[in-house]
């Protein structure tokens, strides 16, 4: 084995992979040796994850016999906040500071408690610098030390799947022309890239083959682990248009779960399609590749060709890479779609890749440095001893001067014995309010998820806008006119009786040009009218922490007369509607239209009321 041998090491959401690579006298990267553990559903849960991982690690070690130490890891996607941004054309000089604003405000945590890093991937025509910003959590790598250091093994590098992904692709497949699309389905999170030329662009999208396991599970009234035994064994993406159902229940089931939730994923991934035409400036892909553990599922790759209608193969990380002779190839076969990131970790070793991020801690860093010099220490002062034991062996007759040497060491070490204790007690209360800011950033992570909701209604809104302007040929504007939020204890309808006075919808005047509004039917209080079904609300009778229901009321332009199509704002609110049903944070049986569309003659707008039934409650 080489002395240049390394480790590269994904810890994924529900699997843990490991490879060990070399670098070759040629100056290629080889693979010598590989293993996967699974982490089961205590992966992706925080309180359980470290020590699952850390089994894993230890298992994998002993049984596979990996020889090296260093690491280079890839913290899981779940973990990790990712976002393009772009940036004005400034001075060099002014791009770090420029950057550090940026990320204060996306990132969704105070920076001094993450470890964030930037890579600037080119400029647009307009000279805008295109930039990747990565952040994740410090005591998430702290994590990731710790399982390290539990194995013996010593931390290089902490990279990010998008960026890790990115290397590997380009490695591999850097001679493919046109516009690529790469779809990673992993357990809890998916990683959606776009490869064109010297661009790049990527996206997490948060939803993962888990959610087929867990809704199989909870319908067939089955433990998780049992589940995804069945999942792995009998599951398949289920056809579309008319089929024979399986006969067996299982089969049945997951195949109707499965295609529910990769027709989840594919809308995220035609939204994320959509915005990187018109707001990237990118060309339609002409090909897309699968990889991830969730993206081996029978006629997945089917399901996507279908629906994007471009040619899908699965990413194969290990084309260009040199593979050990001892190396089973059709036993790596089966999972070389899971061994991106580890490729594209190993490629950091190699040579200059196309993204370089290292989320590496100044705490870790220092650490590692007084570890490095550890061994010189002890040395020396075994060197001390043995010296003084020998002196005292050679000339007894100097043992009074032995005796005063030792007194003297024994008093010098006392005052340090009593600072390694100060130093224990310190770092253990450290560490206890390490997990005190823990859990108060948990409770954090839950007040994010309202942005995440309301950047999938803006993305449907736009979508709508969009899919009705081709379908009806004249401009089509679709807005939030109201929000409500309903509380899960609320159980009955109450309507408002007293009669209040509508004042009217307020509109800019750029808006109002945009729509062909009428600004001189826009002013002026409206009569007093009865509260409609859109202005009814739920009684609360419990518990206030969470909401279960977002009511809104949603306006249009009303477009029957400039489409000629008398059905047109129906056509608008029932599209819509069914948009919203296919989020994956919406439950689309509680989601509905609460009410019929009514029509705003004074405005030129129609309004309807719409229900959003959330798939998980939101905290307050």
């Amino acid at each position: 084995m080489s002395n240049k041998s390394f480790l590269a090491v994904d810890f994924g959401a529900s699997t843990l992979k490991i490879a060990e690579f070399d670098i070759t006298p040629d100056g290629a990267l080889a693979v010598r040796n590989y293993g996967v553990e699974s982490l089961g559903l205590a992966g992706s849960q925080d309180a359980a994850r470290e020590g699952v991982v850390i089994k894993a690690l230890q298992k994998l070690i002993s049984e596979r016999g990996f020889g090296a130490k260093n690491i280079n890891v890839c913290a899981p996607g779940f973990h990790v906040f990712s976002k393009f941004v772009k940036l004005p054309p400034v001075d060099a000089s002014k791009v770090t500071q420029i950057i550090q604003y940026e990320a204060q405000q996306n990132v969704p945590f105070p920076l001094e408690e993450v470890v964030w890093d930037y890579q600037i991937l080119g400029t647009t025509a307009t000279g805008e610098l295109e930039v990747l910003l990565v952040a994740v959590k410090s005591d998430i790598v702290e994590g990731l030390f710790r399982s390290g250091d539990a194995a013996g093994l010593k931390l290089q590098l902490v990279d990010v799947s998008p960026a890790a992904l990115c290397n590997s692709f380009r490695f591999n497949y850097g001679d493919v022309e046109g516009c690529s699309m790469l779809l990673d389905i992993g357990a809890k999170t998916s990683n959606l890239l776009f490869f064109e030329g010297n661009k790049v662009y990527a996206r997490s999208i948060n939803i993962g083959a888990n959610s087929i396991t867990q809704e199989f599970g909870a319908e067939a009234k089955l433990p998780f682990a049992r589940a995804e035994e069945i999942k792995m064994a009998e599951g398949f993406v289920g056809l579309g248009g008319a089929y024979e159902e399986p006969e067996n229940p299982h089969q049945a089931a997951i195949s109707k779960i499965s295609r529910q939730v990769m027709t989840r994923l594919h809308i995220q991934v035609n939204q994320t399609l959509q915005f990187y035409r018109q707001q990237q400036g990118g060309a339609a892909p002409v090909r897309l590749y699968l990889s991830g553990g969730g993206s081996i599922m029978p006629y997945t790759a089917q399901f996507f060709a279908e629906k994007l209608n471009v040619p899908v193969e699965y990413f194969n990380p290990f084309r260009n890479i040199q593979i050990d002779p001892g190396i089973n190839l059709e036993e790596l076969a089966k999972i070389a779609h899971i061994y991106g990131e580890v490729v594209g970790l190993a490629l950091r070793n190699l040579a200059q890749c196309p993204v370089e991020l290292n989320l590496m801690p100044k705490s870790l860093l220092q650490r590692q440095q007084i570890n490095q010099k550890k061994p010189y220490l002890i040395a020396a002062v075994f060197s001390f001893v043995l010296v003084v034991l020998a002196f005292g062996f050679l000339y007894s007759s100097l043992a009074s001067v032995k005796e005063a040497a030792v007194r003297d060491m024994e008093a010098k070490a006392m005052p340090m014995a009593q600072r390694d204790g100060e130093l224990k007690r310190l770092m253990d209360e450290r560490e206890k309010r390490s997990q005190e800011i823990g859990q108060l950033s948990s409770w954090m992570r839950e007040r994010f998820a309202w942005i995440e909701f309301y950047n999938e209604l803006r993305e449907v809104l736009i979508l709508t806008e969009s899919k009705y302007s081709r379908e009806l040929n004249v401009p089509v504007g679709v807005w939030v006119d109201k929000v409500v939020t309903v509380h899960p204890a609320m159980n009955r309808r109450t309507p408002l009786s007293e009669e209040v006075v509508d004042e009217g919808p307020v509109f800019d005047e750029v808006f109002m040009q945009r729509y062909g509004l009428d600004p001189s039917t826009m002013g002026g209080p409206k009569k007093p009218t009865k509260k409609s079904a859109a202005d009814f609300f739920l009684e609360d009778t419990g518990d206030t922490n969470n909401i279960s229901t977002v009511a809104t009321v949603i306006r249009a332009v009303d477009v029957t007369v400039q489409s000629g199509d008398p059905a047109a704002n129906d056509k608008i609110a029932f599209g819509l509607l069914e948009l919203v049903k296919a989020s994956g944070m919406v439950n689309p049986e509680g989601t509905e239209l609460a009410g019929a569309v009514d029509v705003d003659e004074d405005s030129g707008t129609i309004s309807f009321p719409l229900n959003i039934k959330l798939k998980n409650p939101l905290s307050l």
